[in-house]
């Protein structure tokens, strides 16, 4: 679960090399995890092998961008769960809603040890506000951080800001920097992630089928650039109750043991979704199994 990539010659393989510690088993340990801002906050977006920064419409949107709160026209929540193999959990939540022109959330992202253990965990807090004109929106976060497993603990405050386009329910861009101004205590450093995607709808998402796929470059600090794509299939009824297959290819597989991809599935219940994703490891980690749920208006 270690932030890696491998600097490849061309598009197409660039989306084996350097994302998505979203499921990566870590021990938790004093050196050997990565910041907890690198980890995937969805559900969704985990099954589509970590892209999320132009998935819009989601209380989870803002783990990755805080604009992509801005089609969220009431009220939303978003919740997940995650048992790493004998190596901790991996919880989160968010909330988010909407205020004329505005939309506001809050969300938390927890990793933490086995509960037999007493190791300290590790914390995500942010909040997220967007302001939305036209089919344009802007955001940012506040968030802070603390690594209660590094040695010495750490902890501080930094920021990511946003942007979304997004163009009726067919297109939607999007763009962000994370970890603006994130120097820890004892002087360690989140490292900044910029994160730029575009998702299609290729049918009338307000019809009976879904095909959508998106397409994100990630450009960590530090590492190579990555690719990542991801591609979602459902049916739905006229009454809203459906089903929704995902699957996306990442970059991070060879550094994380990890398969470069990764599998979800969802269950659409009218306003309720109940996610599911999963990502094979090399042994003895086996694969890693997490669900969410997520209910808007």
């Amino acid at each position: 679960m270690r932030p890696a990539g491998g600097r490849v010659g061309g598009w197409a393989l660039a989306a084996a090399a350097a994302l998505s510690p979203t499921f990566a088993p870590c021990r938790l340990t004093a050196q050997s995890q990565p910041s907890i801002t690198s980890l995937t906050g969805s559900t969704r977006s985990a099954g589509l092998a970590g892209a999320g920064v132009a998935l819009v419409g989601d209380a989870g949107s803002m783990f990755a961008n805080p604009a992509g709160l801005a089609t969220i026209r009431g009220f939303a929540l978003e919740g997940s769960y995650t048992q790493y193999p004998a190596e901790g959990t991996l919880s989160s939540a968010a909330a988010a809603v909407r205020l004329g022109r505005f939309n506001f959330g809050l969300a938390g992202l927890m990793r933490g040890p086995d509960t037999a253990t007493t190791q300290p965990v590790d914390v995500l807090a942010l909040t997220s506000v967007v302001y939305r004109f036209g089919m344009i929106a802007l955001g940012a976060s506040v968030k802070y951080v603390r690594e209660g497993a590094a040695i010495p603990q750490v902890e501080s405050w930094a920021g990511d800001v946003g942007v979304a386009i997004a163009l009726f329910d067919i297109l939607a861009l999007g763009a962000s920097v994370q970890n603006l101004g994130g120097d820890l205590s004892a002087g360690a450093h989140l490292p900044h992630r910029t994160r730029v995607g575009l998702t299609m709808n290729f049918v009338d998402p307000q019809g009976k089928a879904r095909l959508r796929t998106t397409l994100e470059g990630q450009w960590p600090e530090g590492q190579p650039s990555v690719l990542v794509a991801g591609a979602e299939a459902g049916f739905f009824t006229a009454g809203g109750i459906g089903i929704i297959a995902r699957v996306g290819v990442s970059g991070a597989a060879a550094a994380n043991n990890q398969s470069p991809v990764a599998l979800g599935a969802g269950v659409a219940l009218g306003r309720l979704r109940i996610d599911y994703a999963y990502r094979e490891f090399d042994m003895p980690n086996g694969g890693v199994h997490r669900v969410g749920a997520r209910w808007g208006q």
